[in-house]
């Protein structure tokens, strides 16, 4: 069982130790022979393939840890962990130190359970028949509602407790460690030995228990932890799934993957909304300087500043955006009222913060609880109560005006009601109907003030009555919080956590989601394994890569080395050519000499350890061959063979004059039925502007987490919006597409009944039309309207084959082709030694043997000769051939080389394309002959401009 591996890795650092008794009031002092306490944790360490470097600093030399992924049962874990400490060495005061309130509740709850010591003694025997957990609570007097604070009297019980049958355990959160009571002077209080409480309890010599460690970073200027190291604590354990700031000594780890695959957590499905038609505005943050703050929106191109001070309401810079403030900012950090903490540069999408983006999320967890909740209690023989966490930002209006909630979930209730046949079930819809307002509550930290007794049933019921709110006669199953029950917060049966807008956590996505991991417990509060349960996991679009960083985290945080007993081959080889100057015997020799390996091989202690540190970079994790490179390393540029570009020039300079192509569309209205002709052809393409929701699940396969998406997505989930006006969007189309404002409009109004363009007013719709419109034009060249070339003189060098000054340079490798053939030589005609090609028929052209004529042919470089085509893009062929023929006459032949049987196989865009340059290559030919040929697959090139010298003979 994984939790007992971790409380044997803590029990296995204290082999052979001896304890030596103190006085009646403190924990006995474990001594060590020499070398022993290190040789211990090395051995745990290996037998758990922990491969760690022991840290020498002296600051952490007492520190160990314990790291299990959320959801995975610390709290349990490090509470056997004391009882087993109290048997074998008669440790038996213990301080629990937590991050906030919410895990001090939950975790006071779990320690002070009458339940508990007869678990362990039910299932570990009776060496814990007698042993009796007692917890001292430390609360400040705002907390135990009286002016003096109680801490001082919660200590000195626990300072002055001698009951060695007993385990004293003082548990106190972060704010009371830190808090000035902890070191106020009195009056020696303290068995009349000390005056404060830090002192106190340092002298017991206590073991500090840390719970969530990545909220208690050790650096030197960390307040927590050197009030921590002030308790003067015997062993700190330090038990979490996150270590900000690296390990101490690393015992046990339980990965994510590990608990994922073993089934000891619930999996993940996201519900992910989804933007989509252009909704890529933006808010940026430029400056901050505590006063003020200054953002700039952009949207659909254009952009505008806005300065808003402390309170002032983000809605005023974007209509999307409801009920988000500025709650509090300084020169760094600006604060919102949704939790999300921004710094200069920081950019949000306004869109995620629309109103009817967190009604359709709260509606779709609201129907997704109701079907899991019949599944869990309908379905099962013995039942179990599920429950649905939210976070959110506006705790006024929850607290104060709820009556959109209740009615979605008076409408899910009725709708299954309406329907369902089980007596129990329908009874548990029956209960909620009858008084909505009791099936959901909530827990703020401002509720730490109030006076509410209806808000403190509810808090008492969330924080501290677990089997309370799992009651199946409870109707209590949505809760509610602004990020104050994340880390700690315990409820097993939480099958869904909606997440609405971005908290602006800095807290991992397995933290997040760690609310919810914990495997369920039945009406008996029995915990339930089987079968795979899952967590519903809803988060806006905002979190557009939370799926890929949740999946991520839990892959990278899970890589465990296994350490080898001995020095193989393998491991040799991986020196060897690291280190190329090393010789393999040598090597050995080395290893011998250092200590690390003995004579027949195997690793000594720490000798695998040694050994990385000894030939780091054999060991490093490197990119694979060819990923990354430096410029200049590779050759990636060929020279043309001497004197062959001269023979070129004359038809290179040629085919590089500037072409203007031009339409021969005759009027306003015939420009007005093509483009209606488009829109009409292409109305069912275009897409709405909007947000959606898609579901993704994790699953395990070859311990590595993936995820697959589900695209089964409702129709009704789609949340339509509008980012621009009629006018703005027409004027923005007609500046992109180069079209009249008067024909857009004549267009869209002429198909009004075909195609509503008000419902697709957004950047993405004229970037449709704009590339849209062009293929049409393309596709209908010289069928619905006919087109021409003028030619005219301009500036040719430099081009791919020259310089500034018209003289040949060495060409790009990766511009002649993606392939290179390294065996066969190219024919002696062609421009290049060396053979770089896109497919099969140019290979063929390239190293096909001499062909009698031709005094040189090249392959045209990628994109060198752009003739315009109709829509704006261009084309350039492949191949140009200089032939002399036997009378001495020079001709051209410029060649497109296409792999498929004919003209009817090419794909409309490059029959049209082709058809383009036939018309340039007309023009031209009008003062000097350039014949142009499409070549085909069956078609060898010696044989086609064999037929076309012998056509331009015949025609001159």
């Amino acid at each position: 069982m994984h939790q007992m591996r971790a409380v044997q890795a803590v029990l296995g650092v204290f082999d052979a130790v001896t304890p030596k008794p103190h006085a009646a009031d403190e924990n006995p002092e474990l001594l060590f022979a020499q070398g022993q306490y290190l040789k211990n944790i090395r051995a745990v360490q290996t037998a758990n393939g922990i491969d760690h470097v022991l840290n020498g600093d002296s600051d952490g030399f007492n520190v160990l840890d314990i790291a299990m992924e959320t959801g995975t049962g610390k709290t349990y874990t490090y509470t056997q962990t004391m009882f087993d400490l109290h048997r074998m060495l008669g440790v038996f005061k213990f301080i629990v130190v937590v991050p906030t309130l919410s895990i001090k509740a939950g975790t006071k709850q779990f320690l002070q359970s009458t339940s508990l010591a007869q678990h362990f003694a039910q299932d570990f025997g009776t060496d814990y028949e007698n042993v009796r957990l007692k917890t001292y609570v430390v609360e400040s007097a705002k907390a135990s509602k009286n002016k003096k604070s109680n801490a001082p009297a919660a200590i000195h019980n626990f300072v002055k407790a001698e009951n060695r049958r007993e385990i004293h355990v003082l548990l106190i959160n972060a704010g009371m460690i830190n808090s000035p009571s902890m070191t106020d002077s009195g009056d020696k209080a303290f068995k009349d030995l000390f005056d404060n409480p830090v002192d106190a309890i340092a002298a017991v010599r206590p073991f500090v228990i840390v719970d969530e460690p990545h909220k208690f970073p050790t650096r030197d200027s960390a307040t927590t932890w050197k009030n921590i190291k002030r308790l003067n604590p015997q062993y700190i354990l330090r038990y979490g799934a996150t270590f900000n700031d690296a390990f101490y000594h690393l015992l046990y780890r339980l990965t994510a993957v590990d608990a994922f695959n073993d089934g000891l957590v619930k999996g993940v499905r996201v519900f992910e909304e989804e933007m989509q038609g252009g909704m890529d505005a933006s808010i940026k943050l430029l400056s901050l300087d505590g006063r003020e703050a200054v953002f700039e929106l952009s949207e659909n191109g254009k952009s505008k500043k806005f300065a808003l001070a402390k309170n002032e309401d983000l809605a005023q810079m974007h209509s999307a955006i409801s009920e988000l403030k500025i709650e509090a900012m300084n020169r760094i950090t600006l604060l919102l009222s949704n939790g999300l903490e921004l710094q200069k540069g920081a950019v949000i999408n306004p869109y995620s913060y629309a109103q009817t983006v967190q009604d359709n999320m709260m509606q779709k967890a609201i129907a997704e609880h109701f079907k899991i909740e019949r599944e869990l209690l309908v379905e099962r023989s013995i039942k179990i109560k599920p429950l649905t966490l939210f976070f959110i930002d506006n705790i006024a209006a929850f607290r104060n005006n709820n009556e959109k909630l209740e009615s979605w979930i008076k409408t899910e209730a009725q709708r299954r009601l309406n329907t369902e046949t089980d007596t129990f079930y329908r009874n548990y819809l029956q209960k909620t109907l009858n008084n909505i307002s009791l099936c959901y509550g909530g827990y703020f930290s401002q509720d730490n003030s109030s006076n509410d007794e209806k808000i403190e049933r509810e808090i008492y019921e969330i924080l501290h009555d677990k089997e309370a709110l799992l009651s199946l006669d409870n109707p209590r199953r949505f809760i509610f919080s602004k990020w104050t029950l994340r880390e700690g917060w315990d409820n097993p049966n939480v099958f869904q956590i909606c997440k609405l807008r971005s908290s602006g956590s800095a807290t991992s996505k397995l933290q997040e989601v760690g609310r919810g991991l914990r495997l369920p417990v039945n009406e008996l509060m029995e915990r339930v394994r089987e079968p795979q349960y899952a967590l519903n996991y809803f988060v806006d679009s905002s979190e557009k890569d939370f799926v890929k960083q949740l999946v991520g985290e839990i892959n990278d945080s899970s890589f465990q080395e296994i350490i080898p007993d001995k020095f193989t081959e393998a491991l040799k080889q991986k020196i060897l050519q690291k280190y190329p100057g090393i010789k393999p015997l040598a090597l050995l020799m080395r290893l011998s000499a250092d200590g690390i390996i003995d004579d027949d091989e195997n690793f000594t202690e720490n000798g695998y350890v040694k050994l990385k540190a000894e030939f780091p970079h054999a060991f490093a994790h490197s990119l694979k061959k060819d990923k990354i490179a430096k410029a200049g390393e590779a050759k990636d540029s060929i020279f043309m063979r001497e004197g062959k570009y001269e023979e070129l020039k004359a038809l290179w300079e040629l085919i590089h004059h500037k072409a203007i192509l031009q339409y021969k569309i005759e009027s306003e209205s015939e420009f007005l039925a093509l483009f209606t002709a488009y829109l009409r052809e292409s109305a069912e393409k275009f897409k709405q502007a909007g947000i959606r929701m898609a579901v993704s699940e994790t699953y395990i396969n070859n311990g590595v987490m993936l995820t697959k998406r589900n695209e089964n997505i409702e129709e009704e989930d789609f949340i339509r919006f509008n980012t621009m006006s009629y006018c703005a969007f027409l004027k923005e189309l007609a500046q992109t597409a180069k079209i009249q404002i008067q024909t857009l409009h004549k267009a869209f109004y002429a198909l009004q009944s075909e195609l509503d363009i008000s419902q697709f007013l957004n950047m993405q719709t004229i970037a449709q039309i704009k590339g849209g419109f062009n293929k049409f034009l393309l596709h209908h060249s010289f069928s619905k309207f006919e087109l021409g070339y003028q030619v005219v003189s301009n500036q040719i060098h430099p081009t791919k084959f020259t310089d500034a000054n018209g003289n040949a340079r060495a060409v790009k490798k990766a511009d002649l082709g993606l392939f290179e053939d390294t065996v066969k030589q190219p024919a002696a005609n062609y421009l290049f030694n060396g053979i770089f090609y896109d497919s099969d028929i140019e290979h063929q052209n390239i190293a096909d043997s001499e062909i009698e004529g031709v005094t040189v042919f090249t392959k045209i470089p990628k994109n060198s000769i752009k003739i315009p085509v109709a829509g704006g893009g261009t084309y350039s062929p492949d191949f140009a051939y200089i032939v002399k023929t036997q009378s001495g006459e020079v001709l051209n032949f410029v060649i497109e080389a296409k792999g498929v049987a004919g003209s009817d196989d090419l794909r409309k865009g490059e029959a049209r394309k082709i058809k383009h340059a036939e018309a340039l290559f007309a023009k031209i030919s009008e003062n000097i002959k350039v014949v142009f040929k499409t070549q085909f697959e069956e078609d060898k090139i010696a044989e086609l401009l064999r037929q076309n010298m012998a056509e331009v003979s015949n025609s001159c």
